[in-house]
């Protein structure tokens, strides 16, 4: 009887746990199943994205609906809908007209049709909130002074000029005349004070930034801050010299109506300030006509609210959308767009006292010379309050104009994304926390502005928040010239798919209202990569569109690996630059830039003039991520990692070197200490602000002893045990300082003493790694310009890699590689710009039998006479034999030479029995650009990159075989043809497009199948 008690209890004990393990099991392989199926078989959620440009006015149902089945058939499933004017001529449909608003009710339709999400932009333009409904009461607004001296000890009669407006940089007075006039009209005055004129000049430097008068666009404009510095130490100013917050008189009510103000002063001089609110300038630039109007107040509810009643509101109103639901089809409306902010920056609104008292604690008046630059009380305390303002600012951005914006999109059933850059007065990170979806910018190489920064920031904040997916506006351009086509930019693809990236938005695909029969057809003036229809390349594209689809699943699977959290110090504007050592240089891919100079002319800077940042930055072997301070508060600690809600996890924490920080932030940070985490950094000194003061820095003080000691700063690196975490610190982060950070090889040093190996080691390869249960996913590229053969060390082992094919979806098992001590090694071979990825998920043991790549013998060369056919796109149609292949832009025949478009190469060739069971692949050599490739009329595939290689096992027979291959260029030489017509008078053109980027002396581009075509054997 007990033998039959033990073996029910011993089963009860068993069956649960068999249970639990046989559910795991099936769980795990259900995950890889759908890893494999999805990589497969991507999802429209894998597949990539346009900005959908409308060209004031012109837009047309018919258009719409052929770009919409243009993008479906190359595998192109998200839009961002924007409509500009770029100096195109206007089109017939004005915006918001009745017109206007059936045309966008049909766009809705179709897009739901077709499976197209849909995104809507916030306001007409390609940035911010305005339009013609915001009444220059609701717009942003600055607090401006004028400023008259007196003497007193009598009773003074003087006249204080109204405060003028400031002038905007960057598309300032973009108004009509009406929206002018208001401009200079508008005033409201707030406030008049007076004071005793400090003697000489001290005044505060740079105060128009550290007041928010103007953000200029970091990325494109010359001497732009990262960041404004802030100090534990101020220069002492004699007490003359500055003014006493006691001896203020607020002389408002002796102001008149007229401008004079009437008072009786203390004997001295005395400065009277004038202090009114005036309008920014910042206008919906660059709106269509009907859509131009001031900007909102970016701090104010009611503002955003108004404007988005007038505008998105009105658009799903008229379409009769309400709200999307789980039930929602894929396609349609999914959610509104914020791009990036180019209005600039304000520093004031109605109730903005109010506000600062309730969230700082005390009274900004006395402070308000500081916007012009005086200093009150101590330059210290003067500071303190600039920094302060800037904050309160930040906060009423982000919860009264993005937070509005937000939940208005939520109450809609729409998410909300947001690229947080380019001239906010918010740090970031800090707005890029507000989105659904952060998104970042990067411009084609060589032909735009240095955004790079921009996909640090973005990717973090994805990261931490453990959103899978990560926007970015793609390949954006200046004068790109029609002459981009994937295979040219599949360097900088694979750059940014390693850098986080996993969902491209390219840059610009602008509706084509015209007729088929014009092409190229419609562009955005000279602005974007021409993304669209009317390319010649455009069905082949697919192949691409794909190879992005495979890439982008597997790098929406799981969370991110990275070991290092930088902490972003507190602050706004801020723009997050991780250490310049923590990437490694590119020479083979360094472009020039363009900057933008205060008068508004662009300069070139070519990668020899500052080769520092012309680089494609590629992390290394440790991967990171960056944290704006309002998120360090969500963090935890477990098993000495830095942790998150998301699942974001991190080795250590390391600290900007900064000499201020709240003791909110510094609490926080011991807080994590004493759970367990190693945080490298040095002290802060005092806090950056007014608030609290003095009682914050004795506050500072106190922190800093019990994290850091109180014995001198170390001259080595001291580790230091904290509760249950360590404090990392000495000198060494000093001297090393790069960015604000320490140097790359002083942290690294710092993990590799953790006995944490870097996560991914080869030359001359980048990578990205993601995370999830029951397999790990490198993504691998050759980023050298060259062939490579390289050992790739991965930080896992105990389990088989597999290869994954992200260009052909083939998907096979490493052969050869070795496993131990938390590392696998594996010999890889790269063709130029190829990628794989390398995935783990299943247990094994090492092995180095066997090879991991194909070696090829050529079987045959193709040196027969070809036959080649031209269509009428883009030249006359006709057919050649040729007996050797050239470059078209070699040919003796003009309508070859200049031709763009497709050509058709046909020629057949013979195989034996024995050599038709072969595994036979088809390589191409050289081509120009891109070729779709038939085998006895069955379609074997698209060549757009290396290797020209294809497959044709499956396709091939005994005897004779018909080879077709359909080759096609870009518009460039057809262009360049066309201009050198037009230069001679001539009539006949063959193209026509709104913007001309070239004449008769731009050189023509390489094009046609230049080979040699081979047929080659595997022989291993």
């Amino acid at each position: 009887m007990l033998i039959g008690y033990l073996k029910k209890y011993v089963f009860f004990l068993i069956f649960p746990l068999f249970l639990l393990f046989t559910m795991t099991q099936c769980q795990q392989k259900n995950v890889q199943d759908n890893l494999e199926n999805g990589f497969l078989n991507p999802p429209n959620s894998a597949k990539s994205g346009v900005y959908w440009y409308f060209m004031d006015g012109n837009l047309s149902k018919e258009g719409i609906t052929k770009d919409l089945e243009a993008m479906v058939r190359v595998g192109i499933s998200h839009v961002i809908f924007l409509e500009v004017n770029t100096g195109i001529p206007r089109g017939n449909v004005n915006m918001l007209s009745d017109e206007w608003l059936d045309i966008f009710k049909h766009l809705v339709r179709e897009c739901e049709r077709l499976g197209v999400r849909l995104s809507l932009g916030t306001g007409p333009g390609w940035a911010g909130t305005g339009g013609p409904w915001v009444n220059v009461e609701e717009s942003m607004k600055h607090l401006v002074s004028s400023t008259v001296t007196v003497q007193g000890n009598r009773t003074v009669k003087v006249f204080l000029p109204k405060p003028q407006a400031r002038n905007r940089f960057y598309g300032k007075f973009a108004f009509t005349a009406e929206q002018r006039k208001d401009w200079e009209n508008y005033y409201e005055d707030i406030i008049v004070l007076a004071f005793p004129t400090p003697k000489g000049d001290k005044r505060i430097t740079d105060v128009d930034e550290k007041s928010l008068y103007g953000r200029y666009p970091y990325s494109s404009m010359y001497g732009v801050k990262q960041y404004l510095p802030t100090s534990a130490t101020y220069t002492t100013i004699p007490s003359d010299c500055l003014i006493n917050p006691d001896e203020i008189i607020d002389v408002s009510s002796g102001l008149q109506d007229d401008g004079t103000l009437v008072w009786n002063f203390p004997s001295g001089e005395w400065t009277i300030m004038r202090f009114g609110v005036r309008n920014t300038g910042a206008v919906s630039s660059p709106a269509p006509l009907p859509g131009l109007g001031f900007e909102t107040d970016k701090l104010d509810t009611t503002a955003i609210a108004h404007h988005l009643e007038n505008f998105a509101a009105k658009l799903f109103k008229h379409v009769g959308f309400e709200k999307r639901t789980e039930q929602s089809p894929y396609g349609g409306l999914a959610a509104l767009h914020f791009d990036s902010w180019e209005m600039g920056a304000q520093n004031w609104t109605e109730h903005l006292r109010d506000e600062f008292i309730a969230r700082r604690k005390y009274d900004p008046q006395p402070y308000y010379p500081a916007y012009a630059g005086f200093i009150v009380e101590s330059l210290e305390k003067t500071e303190r309050f600039l920094w302060d303002l800037r904050k309160t600012i930040q906060e009423l951005i982000l919860e009264n104009h993005l937070g509005y914006i937000r939940k208005f999109a939520h109450s809609h059933g729409l998410e909300l994304s947001i690229e947080p850059y380019d001239m906010t007065s918010t740090a970031d990170l800090e707005l890029a926390a507000m989105a659904d979806y952060p998104m970042c910018e990067f411009w084609r190489a060589g032909f735009g502005f240095n955004t790079l920064f921009s996909v640090a920031e973005a990717t973090s904040m994805a990261h931490l928040k453990g959103q899978s997916v990560v926007p970015a506006e793609s390949f954006t351009a200046m004068n790109d010239g029609w002459d981009a086509y994937p295979g040219s930019l599949k360097n900088q693809t694979d750059w940014a798919l390693s850098a986080g990236i996993n969902r491209f938005m390219f840059h610009t695909f602008v509706h084509q209202s015209f007729p088929d029969s014009i092409k190229p057809g419609m562009t955005m003036g000279g602005i974007g990569v021409h993304w669209n229809r009317n390319q010649t390349w455009w069905n082949m594209s697919k192949a691409y569109h794909d190879y992005l689809a495979r890439c982008q699943f597997l790098l929406q699977q799981g969370r991110t690996v990275a070991d290092i959290l930088y902490f972003c110090p507190e602050g706004n504007p801020h723009v997050f630059q991780a250490p310049q050592s923590a990437y490694d240089k590119q020479t083979g891919n360094q472009y020039g830039l363009f900057y933008i100079h205060p008068n508004e002319t662009l300069e070139r800077v070519s990668a020899a003039d500052n080769p520092n940042i012309n680089v494609f930055p590629d992390k290394r072997g440790y991967s990171f991520d960056a944290c704006p301070p309002s998120f360090l508060f969500q963090a935890d600690v477990k098993e000495g990692n830095i942790v998150f809600p998301s699942g974001a996890t991190y080795r250590i924490l390391v600290l900007p070197n900064k000499e201020t920080m709240t003791p909110e932030i510094l609490k926080k940070i011991k807080e994590l200490i004493m759970h367990g985490a190693t945080v490298v950094g040095m002290p802060p000194k005092k806090s950056p602000s007014l608030q609290g003061y003095p009682q914050c820095d004795i506050e500072i003080a106190s922190l800093v002893d019990d994290i850091w000691g109180k014995g001198p700063i170390p001259s080595t690196l001291l580790k230091k045990r904290v509760g249950e975490g360590y404090i990392i610190w000495g000198n060494e982060l000093v001297e090393s300082q790069d960015n604000l950070y320490p140097h790359y090889d002083c942290t690294a040093k710092i993990l590799s003493e953790m006995n944490v190996q870097e996560d991914f080691i080869a030359d001359g390869v980048r990578y990205t790694h993601r995370i999830g249960t029951g397999y790990d996913i490198y993504f691998v590229s050759n980023r050298t310009n060259r062939d490579l053969e390289t050992n790739c060390i991965f930080r896992i082992d105990g389990k088989v890699p597999e290869l994954w094919d992200p260009l052909t979806g083939e998907i096979r098992k490493i052969q050869s590689f070795l496993s131990d001590n938390g590392k696998t090694i594996i010999p890889m071979k790269f063709n130029i710009n190829q990628s794989f990825f390398i995935v783990f998920r299943k247990d094994g043991k090492p092995t180095e039998s066997g090879t991991n790549y194909p070696s090829f013998r050529t079987l045959y060369a193709f040196n027969n006479s070809w036959s080649v056919s031209f269509n009428s796109i883009g030249g006359e149609s006709q057919t050649i034999m040729i007996d050797k292949l050239i470059d078209w832009r070699d040919s003796k025949d003009e309508e070859i030479k200049y031709y763009s478009g497709t050509a058709t190469y046909h020629q057949t060739f013979e195989l034996t029995d024995g050599m038709s069971r072969k595994t036979l692949f088809l390589d191409l050599g050289k081509v120009g650009i891109m070729a779709k490739v038939w085998l006895n009329d069955k379609d074997v595939g698209t060549v757009w990159t290396n290797p020209y290689q294809l497959d044709i096992s499956k396709y091939v027979q005994t005897g004779k075989n018909k080879l077709t291959i359909e080759v096609v260029n870009t518009w460039v030489n057809r262009l360049i043809g066309d201009a050198i017509l037009t230069e001679q008078g001539k009539s006949q053109k063959h193209t026509s497009t709104t913007y001309s980027h070239y004449n008769k002396n731009s050189a023509l581009s390489e094009s046609g199948l230049i080979g040699p075509v081979r047929l080659l054997e595997v022989i291993n």
